[in-house]
Order: structure tokens, then sequence, then C-alpha cells
């Protein structure tokens, strides 16, 4: 197993790309931390309709450990608290992956000031706060490894103001704490997803869905196992020469010009 015996900590564990994160690093062996507002799995209107199972739950199925703490991850205390519950569950910490993130319509006009603050604290404050308190811990693991998963959005417009340019913050913050962290032997990577079937899609008509699948290359929509995959590539000894980079991971979303 690539990750045998290595501590994770995923946030936003509980549903959608998180969950399938926590999965995938729990099959090659990481000791997964749950990190969420709620424990339970979040049910889609068109993806994940019958997931109920914890995600803790779900890895314990698969013989893994795990620990769900809850934690709003754009607040300090918060997560100072959630480095520590790691540490003293696990005794260390080795792959940081910054998925927590959220996404409300709108535009200029029409989003509240408060809006923006939250998402820019949930999709980008929060990293640099996870990062800071996971780096002297990182410092210490043979492997250490800084995920940030970013979005298809990162490079184009479209996304809303706060949501793009909150993302496009997350490729930059990578490459930033690659340069930091790099003499170290710590790597940071970001990845981008495309159109992933998660219950984030919900804002969506059914007519958007089904242009989101004509749009996209390859013939289906991607799934959270995908994210997983590539997170447990970025994670393992394959990667420990791959840093600062910004990988999409859309089903070739971004190759055509439209």
């Amino acid at each position: 197993m690539k990750l045998e015996s290595r501590v994770a900590i995923v946030t936003g564990g509980s549903s959608g790309i998180g969950r399938g994160i926590s999965i995938e690093l729990a099959r090659e062996g990481a000791r997964v931390v749950v990190c969420d507002l709620v424990e339970r799995p979040k049910p889609g209107k068109y993806h994940d309709q019958d997931v109920t199972t914890p995600t803790v739950a779900a890895l314990n199925e698969i013989g893994s450990e795990g620990l769900f703490v809850q934690a709003d991850v754009s607040d300090e205390t918060a997560v100072n608290r959630l480095v520590d519950q790691t540490l003293e569950t696990f005794g260390g910490l080795d792959i940081l992956v910054n998925n927590a993130g959220i996404f409300a319509l709108g535009d200029s006009q029409t989003t509240p000031v408060e809006t923006w603050d939250r998402i820019m604290g949930v999709n980008l404050r929060a990293l640099f706060l996870t990062t800071r308190a996971a780096v002297p811990h990182l410092k210490a693991s043979r492997a250490g490894r800084i995920i940030n998963i970013a979005s298809v959005h990162a490079f184009h417009g479209g996304g809303g103001p706060a949501y793009a340019p909150a993302k496009a913050g997350v490729v930059n913050l990578t490459r930033d704490t690659a340069v930091e962290l790099a003499s170290h032997g710590i790597t940071a990577n970001t990845i981008c997803p495309g159109y992933i079937e998660t219950p984030i899609q919900d804002y969506l008509t059914e007519d958007q869905v089904a242009e989101a699948l004509e749009k996209t290359p390859l013939p289906r929509l991607g799934l959270p196992k995908d994210i997983g995959r590539a997170c447990v590539f970025f994670a393992s000894d394959d990667a420990e020469w791959i840093t600062g980079t910004a990988l999409p991971v859309d089903g070739g979303w971004l190759a055509p010009i439209w």
C-alpha cells in the first residue's frame, strides 16, 4: 500500500469530494482524520442521494482507522484544535488535504459582503490557517504533503465574484507554500476538479447538468474517486519530486476552445 501508516487530515471530508479522498487514502493504508461541520453525509439532488454512512464508518468497513473532528476551518482556534486532536490520536501528521469549500450563486451586485467574506474564509483563508498549524508537524514527517483542492474555475471567470477568485488564490497560495517548504522536503500541490458528481452541484438545473456532460470530452462526469486517486498520487512517494503544480482532473474540460 502506497500510504501505509501515514496520517492524513482531510477537511470537508464528510461528503462529496472529501469523502472520496478520505476513502481512497484509507484504501492505500493511511489513517484519516475527517474534518467537517457535520459528520453525517449530505445527500444531493442529483448525486449521492443514497449515501448515509458517515465517512469514518466507511473507513472502518475497509479496515482503516479514522477519526471525525468537528471544526469550522475558517476559525483559527478550531483549526489548532483539529491538529492537536490528530496528534493526540495518531501521534503525527504526514498529509494535509485542504478540500473544504462552499459556493453561493450571485454576482457583484447581488452577493452580500457577508457571503463574499464567508466564501473567502472557507475557500482560501482556511488553507492558510491549516497550513500554518500543520507545517511544524509535517516537517517531522519523512514525507510531508500538502494537497489543496481548487477548481477549474481557478483559470476562468464565471464562478461568481468570490468562488473563482478564491480558487485562483488557492493555486497561487500552493505555489508560494511549495517554495517556502521545499527545503524541508515537503511538497505542496493543487488539484483542480471539473464537474464532479457531488451535492455541491444541487444549484444547477437538469439542463445545466446535461450541458456539463456535453462539454466534458471524456464520456462521463467526474466521481469523487477520481479526485481521491489524484490525491493518492500526490501523497505517495511516486510524487516526491513534484511540487507547486496545479493539476486539472476534469475529463478534458479545459482542453477545448469553446
